[in-house]
């Protein structure tokens, strides 16, 4: 866990706490092969240092259990399988690398890639499946998006517009669920009323209040919360490699002072403040959060550790 993480976990929790509301853990591990050993229980250990804790979760249960989304795959299985029969998804044998091909637009401003040129929006299911299994790998399943266009309001930005950038995929070809549906799934299951979470999801956001739709679900409230960059400007990154919040605290950092610096960084306290994350609840509102993207320098942390 990076600052960065930190700062949109203390806001989220926040943001929970002074409405009175439930703060759930979830564990997005679907991508097993990027799960390191014991990272799970090192994230759980630097909230619980922050002084941030959970009503549910991996570790404490809860109503919604399980709360890994690697335990979750069935309910995925079942959303999905909805969709299929109700039309609003199909088969897909086309790869990342067959859609960047035929992209005649731009990429996206997230991890979605190009827009997908609906190749097999329109073919049976068994020639996709056909198709897929000639070039050697399976196929994946693809939201039907149509043309609606997502307007909501956000906690922080304000009023959003958007249109849905395609038919984004649900489950990948190696049978795993993709991140957009299993998010969905979860936070209907988990009873989750409001998200507070990085504005780098913004463009997300939409395609999310689709699915929930189509699949009948409630749609939460969405906040999109700034970034954290580092020094010079750069997000915070494997590449960039930024200094993990475990570091600051085997070298000496106090919980108090990495809150204080984090509320800082939001608006919500003066610079080198030093504070409880239990004694930012009472006076948090999201309209109080900083609206643009804030640098926090890590090596300034330990500068002033006694």
């Amino acid at each position: 866990m990076h600052l960065g993480n930190a700062r949109t976990a203390l806001l989220a929790w926040l943001a929970a706490r002074a409405a009175g509301s439930r703060f759930v853990l979830r564990v997005e591990d679907l991508d097993r092969a990027r799960v390191l050993p014991g990272a799970e229980a090192r994230l759980l250990d630097d909230l619980r240092w922050l002084g941030i804790d959970w009503d549910e979760g991996p570790d404490v249960g809860g109503p919604a259990a399980p709360y890994r989304q690697s335990e979750r795959a069935e309910r995925y299985d079942q959303a999905i399988a909805r969709l299929v029969a109700e039309g609003r998804a199909y088969a897909c044998a086309c790869s990342r690398a067959d859609v960047a091909r035929a992209a005649t637009a731009p990429h996206a401003a997230d991890e979605e890639g190009p827009r997908y040129p609906g190749t097999c929006r329109a073919l049976p299911a068994q020639v996709v499946l056909d198709r897929a299994a000639a070039l050697g790998r399976a196929a994946s399943v693809r939201f039907a998006a149509g043309s609606e266009r997502i307007a909501f309001t956000d906690g922080v930005r304000g009023p959003v517009a958007g249109e849905l950038a395609d038919d984004f995929v649900l489950r990948r070809a190696d049978g795993v669920a993709a991140y957009q549906l299993a998010v969905v799934v979860d936070d209907a299951a988990m009873g989750i009323a409001e998200i507070v979470r990085g504005d780098d999801l913004l463009a997300s956001t939409a395609r999310q209040i689709a699915l929930g739709r189509a699949l009948g679900l409630s749609i939460p409230r969405f906040a999109h919360v700034p970034l954290v960059l580092a020094p010079g400007g750069d997000r915070l990154a494997k590449r960039t490699r930024p200094l993990a919040l475990g570091e600051l605290r085997a070298r000496g950092a106090a919980p108090e002072a990495v809150v204080g610096a984090l509320a800082a960084s939001a608006g919500l306290a003066a610079p080198a403040t030093r504070v409880a994350a239990a004694a930012l609840v009472t006076s948090f509102a999201l309209d109080r959060v900083a609206r643009d993207a804030v640098e926090i320098d890590a090596q300034a942390l330990l500068a002033a550790i006694p």
